[in-house]
């Protein structure tokens, strides 16, 4: 286990850090090995340090499983670009490290599962799991709305849900079996059964490693 030296820091920075480290304890040991002696070795501190700003294990846990779904995702919001580049780009990045990787499966498979057995992290699922399937949502509304297709927001809505779907299980087979796929070949699966679904093309992309797709953008 690599553990963190101490230094003084702002309250926030510190909660934040504790944070971290209980997302790194989990990736390791999973939750039951996550004990709060096992996070304060982690993040460098005392366990006396930890409670001063967790009040339990629990709420430890439930902070942790908020971040890491504000981390598992792309935000609509940061994405530039037109209508058609956003959505594309929110794909591509979904479906890439850092967002698909070793640890974040091994996150969510801890997480994931509590969720049906702890009324806590039940909440936050669903906050995540909403606020992505909305940004998919607003972007879907967005491009259809440019191409001068202004679909009924409950068209928007189901769109939204196959993709998420989608993009669910296309991330698991990634983050499973990556070896067994062509660089960028799921974001190309993605991308051809989107434009396949909306009737519409999505344009082209290249991955940042420069391994052409059906076309050629950095994203």
């Amino acid at each position: 286990m690599n553990r963190r030296t101490f230094h003084r820091a702002p309250e926030g920075e510190r909660r934040q850090e504790l944070i971290e480290a209980t997302l790194d304890t989990i990736a390791e040991l999973g939750l039951k090995g996550a004990t709060v002696r096992q996070i304060a070795i982690r993040a460098g501190v005392t366990a006396g340090l930890v409670r001063h700003y967790f009040d339990s294990k629990d709420q430890m846990v439930a902070e942790a499983y908020r971040s890491v779904l504000a981390g598992f995702a792309a935000k609509a919001g940061d994405i530039e670009g037109d209508p058609r580049t956003r959505l594309r780009r929110f794909i591509t990045l979904n479906l890439t490290a850092p967002v698909a990787n070793g640890r974040s499966l091994s996150l969510w498979a801890s997480f994931i599962s509590q969720v049906r057995v702890d009324p806590d992290l039940a909440v936050i699922h669903r906050e995540g799991y909403l606020g992505f399937r909305n940004d998919l949502q607003g972007l879907i509304g967005d491009f259809l709305r440019s191409e001068e297709r202004p679909d009924s927001e409950a068209d928007c809505r189901r769109y939204a849900i196959a993709i998420n779907g989608m993009i669910d299980g296309l991330w698991l087979e990634g983050c499973l079996a990556g070896e067994l796929f062509e660089e960028a070949e799921l974001v190309s699966i993605a991308l051809s059964s989107i434009e396949a679904l909306l009737s519409l093309s999505l344009g082209t992309y290249e991955t940042s490693g420069g391994a052409s797709g059906r076309a050629a953008e950095t994203v």
